[in-house]
């Protein structure tokens, strides 16, 4: 029994998106196919156990969700007009040979892209339905309670069935009003794989991996556009650095610290070779600022040192044009390592308090800039803040014994 779970676990790790984007391109309809689906996993799980584990287990989640679907339409006569023809292909590709469904990935997340949809769920739409995220998960990261971004996501989902929005990658006019929502949530999928650098969550790494796979899909499909690459090549640096975040026994390494002979050359040339590409194009975007600050870095594999001049200045240039709370926060620890702590913490006062009640990244660098001034009860407070908003045991641990 425990080996079948895994499978299934396995199956909807590696194909669920897949799946989910082939259901939703042809039914036009994401919910129908959501729902669908995931009836189709719940009787894997009691059949398979008895049954054994079938020959293609694609095949047959989208022969079970295509039945699903059958007994929907039979139920509403809206659906079985609009969705026989559909039927008919899902049925026809799901009794087929077992060979590769066609990955339309990329097509449903400039779907949840479109300008009819609220851009404010935007990405939170897109984690959910190409990636796999829960709405409670979501919710965390934008800082909503989960019944409001679920209600958010219901209503996105029905904006796309009533509007009849086409599954397609959209013309070049239309590109640019699609394009950065979509980076920003293949950034934010990679995010949340990256933040499990133990690799203990199989679902978050397989996150990651899914974010890198779309980065370099998205280049493929659109060559010309330099924040694409620049998004490729700012999660390739990030990811050559996976091995050195951990020590032997688990202890959380900052990026200060590491070993730079542990990262990935391989990786760190790739990225090289797509940030010159982007560079040529001549249109700077945030992006390719981002990860050109992870090629300064970077750097040190080859020189032995740390470049905090052209960081600090990266991060100006950074700041202005997209002036995000990680951008701020980022500047600030660059220009403290530039100008001294009293000039980092002056950015920091800076940023507006509510912003950053929540945001741990500004109270590690807080605690840590407070803590070189040697104002330790301001800096223990700053860390008790930081330590409280942790969930990596690794990195609280390594914040506890900043601390002191």
């Amino acid at each position: 029994m425990d080996d079948v779970r895994r499978t299934i676990e396995a199956v909807a790790r590696e194909s669920y998106g897949r799946l989910l984007a082939y259901l939703s391109a042809r039914l036009r309809d994401v919910a129908a196919a959501e729902d669908a689906l995931g009836d189709a996993f719940v009787k894997a799980l009691t059949t398979w156990p008895r049954d054994g584990l079938p020959q293609a287990p694609e095949a047959w989640l989208l022969t079970a969700a295509r039945h699903r679907l059958v007994d929907r339409a039979r139920r509403d006569q809206r659906l079985q007009t609009a969705s026989a023809r559909a039927l008919e292909l899902i049925t026809a590709k799901a009794e087929a040979a077992p060979e590769p469904f066609p990955d339309e990935r990329l097509k449903l997340m400039f779907v949840c892209a479109h300008p009819a949809i609220d851009p404010a769920v935007h990405t939170p739409l897109m984690l959910q339905t190409v990636l796999g995220l829960d709405a409670a998960g979501i919710a965390r990261a934008f800082l909503v309670s989960p019944a409001a971004m679920g209600q958010r996501l219901v209503r996105a989902k029905g904006k796309i069935r009533d509007a009849g929005i086409a599954f397609e990658v959209p013309e070049e006019s239309e590109l640019p009003r699609r394009l950065e929502a979509v980076l920003e949530a293949i950034y934010a999928a990679y995010g949340s794989g990256w933040e499990d650098a133990a690799g203990s969550d199989p679902r978050a790494r397989g996150l990651a991996d899914e974010a890198i796979w779309l980065a370099r899909v998205l280049v493929q499909r659109l060559p010309e556009e330099p924040e694409a690459r620049g998004l490729l090549a700012l999660i390739l640096h990030c990811e050559a650095r996976r091995p050195a975040r951990r020590a032997p026994g688990g202890g959380y390494v900052p990026l200060s610290e590491q070993d730079p002979e542990l990262w990935s050359r391989p990786m760190m040339e790739e990225a090289e070779r797509e940030l010159s590409a982007a560079a040529r194009q001549a249109r700077p975007g945030r992006f390719q600022l981002e990860a050109a600050i992870q090629s300064v870095h970077a750097e040190r594999a080859r020189n032995g040192r740390t470049d905090w001049r052209a960081i600090a200045a990266l991060y100006e240039h950074l700041v202005q044009l997209a002036p995000t709370l990680g951008a701020r926060v980022g500047r600030a620890a660059a220009v403290a390592e530039v100008r001294g702590p009293e000039a980092g913490l002056a950015l920091l006062d800076e940023i507006e308090p509510t912003a950053v009640c929540a945001y741990q990244p500004y109270w590690a660098v807080r605690a840590h800039l407070l803590g070189r001034l040697g104002d330790k009860p301001q800096a223990r407070e700053a860390f008790d803040r930081a330590i409280g908003l942790t969930e990596d045991d690794a990195v609280r641990r390594y914040l506890l014994e900043r601390r002191g």
